[in-house]
């Protein structure tokens, strides 16, 4: 067994509810290490070009990797990756909380689920006992109820991973939420749907010891030396920080306003800074300088960054308390509040543009600004069986595709994936992740917004990528991207939190490049330089472009929205009248890669990665 794994993966076949172990050898942790790494490659032997996502035949996987429940902080990460029904392409989606922790203490690297189960289940595991068992009595019930229901039948001190109503009912962007009322989410990509497809309603894990480390004394000592013992969110100077570093993107032109289509949204901004630093500060397992979307109010989670914008400037509704019950309603239905934005601010332009009417809404008058209207549809998204809420849980992309005409000039995603709370029109490093990323529009393949320096001098390119100066620079895009796409990915398969390596942090707290592979030799006892540990993080990479390849993605799906191209925003911000060169920067980015000008990985490429 390695160091820093159980070296046990469950395989579920949930339609014969059988359950056996495969052990994981050394060679294929040191090659994929694990969470993404290992979700990639198991796709890749197990699909085909043809594997439905929403078919008994779609593994869906919960996996850890070697740092999960370490002295690391932040590191209670875990990834569930599949086929996407939203994208038809790579899935996967992170959570933190203590879920992943949990997994590893009972006994387990990962699981991967296939089949269908004839009647709803759920499946717990507790210190290598996992059993399927009977869970028609919590189907139907929300996220909320279904953990409290779970807990006390199997163990109050297990964790819940579970879906709700919309999981259930197959909304493709539905989301695994796990922690209960503390809502870490698995949001992106429709995990919740795959997992809804195979009749699984929860994964409850319990009990156990974490397994050791190579060296568990040096890697607190690494951990301690660089990274403080007292929160930074507990700090007035963070507050500060945080405030202030939201203002600079609001100035920068990275607001979503109004479905993409306008530059600024005015009384929005401190409104969102004052309900993002209110409330009780609340941190995944581990943390020590949470993120400011830790935070809960009244015994649940307030609202994050990532609902603020596309439930509330996306749709010029400034209602904070809408947007928490909005963001509530999300939380327990299980769906990715990005998609849930950006299905209703298209909705609500079809609406303006009379290619839907009252009659398709239920009566709902869908307009900008208007509050109620946008709580009732993630209500009806959730819930309903009515004709426009089905077809709207089906993403923005098969949304237009039914509705026909110019309905598809308002379907702002890529790939099929809704674009998050950030304008690419800001950062040509922003565009080209948007078009690149493995599973649609991401910002967080790269987070190539505001990369910091120490970054840059890590993995080598110049400093100040963001500036005012530089972020609408073309060359040496593609390169600076494919390399922040290598480490972030390296991080998803460690498994760790990307905002440890963000652009929040103060200069004495940033844990850089170095250090991650750093913690990678301390828990393994590997000896791996930075530089090899960052070919991992490109392996996986590749191989998951691989996996989009053979389901027919090319660089014709490497494109931003027409609004995107062609639409200047106009405004007050210097990004109101710029427009992402998104040619000239992938014919870089496929060269740096050493992929075709198609966008395919050539044979050299992958033989060097070892992926032959």
């Amino acid at each position: 067994m390695p160091n820093g794994y159980t070296g046990k993966i469950l395989k579920v076949d949930l339609g014969a509810r059988s359950v056996a172990v495969e052990h994981l050898d050394e060679k294929t942790a040191k090659k994929y290490l694990g969470g993404e790494g290992l979700a990639a490659k198991i796709l890749w032997e197990t699909t085909s070009a043809t594997t439905d996502p929403l078919s008994p035949d779609n593994p869906l996987m919960f996996m850890t990797g070697p740092l999960t429940g370490s002295v690391v902080p932040s590191s209670s990460r875990h990834i569930v990756a599949a086929l996407s029904p939203l994208t038809n392409a790579w899935g996967s989606a992170h959570a933190g909380g203590s879920w992943a922790a949990g997994l590893k203490r009972a006994g387990y690297d990962g699981i991967v689920f296939t089949g269908k189960s004839e009647k709803p289940v759920y499946f717990w595991v507790q210190a290598g006992q996992p059993k399927v068992l009977e869970a028609d009595h919590v189907w139907g019930r929300d996220t909320w109820e279904a953990d409290e229901i779970l807990r006390k039948e199997t163990d109050p001190r297990a964790t819940v991973a579970c879906i709700g109503p919309a999981g259930e009912r197959q909304v493709r962007f539905a989301a695994i939420l796990n922690d209960g009322r503390d809502g870490r989410a698995a949001a992106r990509c429709g995990m919740g749907a795959v997992m809804g497809s195979k009749n699984l309603k929860a994964v409850v894990v319990s009990g156990g010891v974490l397994p050791r480390g190579y060296d568990d004394a040096g890697l607190k000592r690494i951990v301690l030396e660089r990274l403080p013992v007292k929160p930074v969110m507990e700090t007035e100077l963070w507050r500060e920080t945080f405030a202030e570093h939201r203002t600079i993107h609001w100035n920068k032109g990275r607001a979503v306003i109004k479905n993409f289509l306008e530059d600024d949204f005015p009384g929005f901004l401190p409104k969102l800074i004052e309900s993002m630093l209110s409330g009780e500060a609340h941190k995944c397992l581990g943390c020590r300088y949470s993120c400011a979307d830790s935070h809960n109010i009244g015994g649940r989670r307030a609202i994050v960054y990532e609902a603020l914008v596309p439930m509330g400037s996306q749709c010029l509704i400034d209602d904070m308390e809408a947007l928490q019950e909005a963001f509530d309603l999300c939380q327990k239905y299980g769906m990715d509040s990005i998609s849930t934005g950006g299905v209703i601010a298209f909705a609500t332009e079809c609406f303006e543009k009379g290619l839907i009417s009252p009659a398709d809404t239920g009566g709902i008058r869908l307009g900008w600004g208007k509050a109620e209207a946008m709580v009732e549809m993630v209500r009806q998204i959730g819930e309903s069986d009515q004709r426009l809420a089905r077809l709207l849980g089906q993403g923005v992309r098969k949304a237009a595709e039914a509705m026909g005409g110019v309905a598809k000039e308002y379907a702002i995603h890529v790939k099929g994936l809704e674009l998050p709370a950030h304008d690419p029109r800001s950062s040509n490093a922003v565009a080209l992740e948007y078009a690149t990323a493995s599973r649609g529009a991401d910002h967080i393949s790269a987070l190539a917004v505001s990369p910091p320096n120490f970054l840059a001098r890590d993995l080598g390119f110049p400093e100040n990528v963001d500036s005012l100066e530089n972020r609408f620079r073309v060359k040496g895009r593609g390169e600076i991207v494919a390399k922040l796409q290598n480490f972030r990915c390296l991080m998803d398969c460690l498994t760790t939190c990307k905002l440890m390596s963000g652009g929040r942090n103060r200069a004495d707290q940033h844990v850089t490049p170095t250090y991650h592979a750093e913690f990678l030799r301390y828990a393994t006892g590997w000896d791996v330089s930075l530089a090899e540990s960052l070919k991992i993080g490109e392996r996986v990479f590749n191989l998951q472009r691989m996996i989009n390849v053979r389901r027919g993605l090319s660089r014709k799906d490497d494109m931003l929205p027409p609004r995107i191209m062609v639409h200047k925003r106009g405004g007050k911000s210097d990004a109101a009248n710029h427009l992402p060169p998104l040619g000239e920067m992938l014919n870089e980015y496929y060269s740096y890669r050493g992929w075709s000008e198609e966008g395919v990985p050539t044979r050299e490429k992958l033989a060097e990665l070892d992926l032959d």
